[in-house]
């Protein structure tokens, strides 16, 4: 791909847009999320290496600022494309699974279903890589750690389920 060089110049409105649409998923989430730590999470089984709750939220928005700024740096290099319109596809199935997934744990207590969910996730963030990579290897760079994270939240999703069958 061809880059022009008005594609490297920083556009703060567009990053902003693009950091207010993940924080506001994550906004979302955490309208099903917070008020059951305290309540449902707690009572649940939870192996040996489930993080204290504390952590949960600055990984989270660390990541979700990773994902906008990602989004921003694709989002320069639009052309119009079927290249570039699948890759927003990608991405919005991603933040739609992103967000079902708390709806799918916290907000309905449906363990397996959220389990689904994430597996679904994890294919979807690396279909997400992938394709960002094609505008950007810096905005694909950038997703690693949420790949990483929710491989992690996986398995402890996973753990969740089989503990509390």
């Amino acid at each position: 791909m061809k880059i022009n060089i008005a594609d490297t110049k920083f556009k703060p409105i567009p990053l902003v847009i693009s950091l207010a649409i993940t924080l506001s998923i994550a906004y979302v989430a955490s309208i099903f999320t917070r008020p059951q730590i305290q309540s449902w999470y707690i009572t649940l089984h939870k192996p040996a290496f489930n993080p204290p709750n504390w952590l949960f939220a600055p990984v989270w928005v660390t990541i979700y600022i990773l994902i906008g700024i990602a989004a921003y740096l694709v989002w320069k290099l639009r052309n119009g494309s079927a290249t570039y319109k699948t890759t927003v596809i990608i991405y919005i199935i991603q933040l739609l699974l992103n967000l079902s997934w708390s709806i799918a744990f916290f907000g309905m207590h449906q363990i397996f279903a959220a389990l689904i969910i994430i597996i679904s996730l994890l294919v979807a963030i690396i279909l997400n890589i992938n394709w960002f990579g094609l505008f950007s290897k810096v905005a694909a760079w950038l997703l690693v750690p949420y790949l990483l994270w929710v491989s992690f939240a996986s398995f402890l999703n996973l753990s969740i389920y089989i503990l509390n069958k």
